[in-house]
């Protein structure tokens, strides 16, 4: 999805490294797990975590994940899944917290009729990280004052509604980047429409818990 150079200015942002604990949040075809398990090391662990609201779709996410697990030089990766509002129960506390593209779904039906919550989400984020931890969100952008209005329709979210929320749950955002934003995006498409698939405008956010 992303040039070599924009791949390591994210993880960069994130401040992944050598050692780090990493959480995966929705890890899809594990393409970020693969990434993180690379660049921590065998002294870092990448808990690459598929929430329990999605482990029924029909390409098996958790088998998918246990598959890669088990791969030769990849130890340093658990596969665990858990609904999430429960992300502690299986992981340890953890450096980062990484969520790519899957913000705006804790606002639509497929997340809501499970039960779970975006805050409900933000204070499990928040006590899985340790001191200094840092919750990183990368989402599509919906249009300024949007709120989560978008979110079902389009795949989008306002940004400033994600600050609000994450703030919330204790989170001080630290820092913010316009590395994957797109001017030309009219923020009215859905984000698997032809016309911005795959360059949709993007924010990138980083909060720490105190």
């Amino acid at each position: 999805m992303y040039d070599q150079a924009k791949q390591s200015e994210l993880i960069r942002f994130a401040g992944v490294d050598a050692g780090t604990t990493v959480i995966d949040v929705y890890p899809g075809g594990g393409a970020w797990t693969r990434i993180f398990s690379d660049v921590v090391g065998p002294a870092g662990r990448v808990y690459s975590f598929v929430p329990a609201e999605v482990a029924h779709f029909q390409n098996d996410p958790v088998g998918l994940m246990q598959t890669l697990a088990e791969e030769p030089g990849r130890g340093n990766i658990d596969a665990v899944s858990a609904t999430l509002s429960a992300l502690t129960e299986v992981t340890t506390p953890a450096d980062v917290l990484w969520l790519h593209l899957f913000y705006h779904d804790l606002h639509t039906a497929l997340i809501e009729d499970k039960g779970v919550t975006a805050d409900a989400f933000n204070r499990a984020v928040f006590e899985a990280l340790k001191p200094g931890g840092r919750y990183v969100i990368v989402d599509h952008r919906a249009a300024d004052g949007s709120g989560t209005r978008d979110a079902q329709s389009l795949h989008r979210i306002d940004l400033a509604s994600v600050r609000k929320e994450v703030e919330a749950a204790g989170f001080v955002l630290t820092a913010e980047s316009s590395m994957l934003a797109n001017k030309n995006d009219p923020h009215s498409n859905k984000v698997f429409d032809p016309s911005v698939k795959s360059a949709t405008d993007r924010f990138v956010y980083r909060f720490e818990k105190p």
